[in-house]
């Protein structure tokens, strides 16, 4: 990786105020508090009100950036949103994001990497700051998954719930905050976790879920271990690390059973990994930044530790981060 030039200066988030419990969910479908804390660890999810987009989502973690860190965004050349719920086909997240805050000369464009669409986001605005690009780039990972969740299917409505991070990334050559990365695809395996839009089959299979997330929870879990496991020592061994030098893990807060074989196959102490599952449930490209963020606010998270962010899901694609924080 060419050394960066890029430094996350700032981050913020937001959540819808509409909190959905477990215990809410026990009159919806059949399934109760006990069962979806000892599969998933997840007790409650944020749940978006009807008039409430994931551009709002966004618009909102933005503010919380700018008025914690006292950071202006009206010289933001890029604005890059990581999101596979956009209101639109088109215009994009992104761009609706752009004319909420009132920025008059920047780059506007979605990213869809589903639940490794924030580290994939970090990936692109890294490269283009470190390539002289662009000086300042705001990445906001946000989904509004209720939206696109069936409440009959007890599988997957117990998983997801909706919410927004956002970083901003400045030009320091002095200072840069990105060590080392590793990206990759398997997309044979789309069609064990999808939502249908155009197309009806995918792999020469027949498509379900009329829109709404289908997922085959085992197959996406085995490969989930296998994959994040070795690519946590790729990132690491790129960064010229060992594992046990990293201060934290930041992954896709998919389900912490999940999160929990991670760590155990690759050996890193689970209470060094930083996740949003608890009480935000899977906000797919959210899941890292509020993390993150978290981390922040519970003081755990300090300037010039080192992290290792881990997206993987839908695609299926992942992407994983070694950076020193900078914030």
């Amino acid at each position: 990786m060419t050394t960066s030039k890029a430094s996350i200066t700032a981050i913020g988030s937001y959540v819808p105020e509409r909190i959905l419990t477990n215990n809410d969910l026990e009159k919806m479908v059949e399934t109760n508090d006990e069962w979806i804390v000892k599969r998933t660890g997840i007790k409650e999810r944020r749940i978006a009100n009807e008039k409430e987009f994931t551009s709002d989502l966004s618009y909102k973690a933005v503010l919380n950036l700018m008025e914690r860190y006292d950071k202006s965004v009206d010289d933001v050349d890029l604005i890059i949103v990581c999101t596979m719920t956009p209101e639109y086909k088109t215009p994009s997240v992104a761009s609706s994001l752009q004319a909420k805050l009132g920025i008059k000369n920047t780059g506007a464009i979605d990213l869809n990497a589903a639940c490794a669409g924030f580290t994939y986001g970090l990936y692109v605005a890294n490269g283009l700051i470190t390539s002289g690009l662009n000086k300042k780039v705001l990445v906001v990972g946000a989904e509004t998954l209720s939206k696109i969740t069936d409440f009959t299917d007890r599988t997957t409505c117990i998983l997801f719930g909706d919410g927004a991070g956002a970083v901003l990334l400045e030009y320091d050559e002095a200072e840069p905050s990105f060590i080392s990365s590793h990206i990759g695809s398997e997309g044979e395996g789309g069609h064990h976790l999808y939502s249908t839009s155009l197309a009806t089959q995918m792999n020469g299979m027949d498509l379900l879920g009329n829109g709404c997330i289908v997922q085959n929870g085992r197959e996406v879990y085995k490969w989930a271990i296998k994959t994040v496991t070795n690519g946590m020592k790729t990132v690491a061994e790129k960064g010229s690390m060992n594992l046990n030098e990293v201060d934290w893990f930041v992954p896709h807060s998919a389900n912490l059973r999940m999160l929990e074989s991670i760590c155990e196959k690759s050996n890193f102490p689970i209470e060094q990994t930083l996740y949003s599952l608890v009480h935000y449930g899977n906000t797919s490209s959210g899941t890292i930044p509020l993390s993150l963020d978290i981390g922040v606010k519970e003081g755990k998270l300090k300037f010039g530790d080192h992290v290792l962010l881990y997206g993987f899901g839908g695609g299926l694609a992942h992407a994983g981060l070694l950076i020193k924080w900078t914030v």
